[in-house]
């Protein structure tokens, strides 16, 4: 038997109402604020390049002796078995970009190759700062400097090695 419409009717207003009368889920609202921080496009420019000047070896056997210039201009050639001779130089580079940011400076090792036989290498270990603080916006930039050394041994091949830096700037 069915139930009298009556009753169904009366079901349903009562379930409308109850529906009606429930409160929805309460909002929540937080504010946060937004930054953006624009800076200049970074100017990365070589001034000079390295030179560790003329190295001599001495007669013998030996290993190890190292000639090197720190990034400071301090050059280190105190090895018995050389002689070094020349104009000595840390390579010198200019960054220029937006005022009181940190520059981080990466420059990795480089090999060296001798222009005489390309099979003999020497690996020049850098001496780099990890970052300098830009102290202007635009030029003047800020200077920096980088040195490296290198070991040679009695077995060395004499001749001039080159190579070129990889130096990378980034804020």
């Amino acid at each position: 038997m069915r139930p009298p419409k009556r009753c169904s009717i009366a079901a349903i207003l009562l379930l409308i109402g109850a529906l009606a009368g429930a409160g929805g889920a309460h909002a929540a609202t937080q504010v946060a604020q937004v930054n953006a921080n624009v800076v200049k496009p970074l100017i990365l420019t070589r001034l000079q390049n390295l030179n560790l000047g003329t190295i001599a070896l001495g007669p013998g056997t030996w290993s190890g002796a190292t000639v090197g210039i720190s990034r400071a201009g301090a050059f280190s050639c105190a090895n018995a078995n050389l002689t070094c001779t020349g104009a000595t130089q840390v390579a010198q580079y200019n960054v220029s970009g937006t005022n009181n940011q940190t520059v981080r400076i990466t420059a990795p090792n480089v090999t060296l190759i001798n222009q005489s036989d390309s099979t003999q290498t020497l690996i020049l270990v850098t001496d780099s700062p990890a970052s300098v603080l830009l102290t202007n916006s635009g030029p003047p930039g800020t200077n920096f400097s980088i040195g490296g050394s290198i070991t040679l041994s009695s077995t060395t091949v004499g001749g001039t090695y080159t190579g070129t830096f990889n130096v990378t700037v980034d804020y």
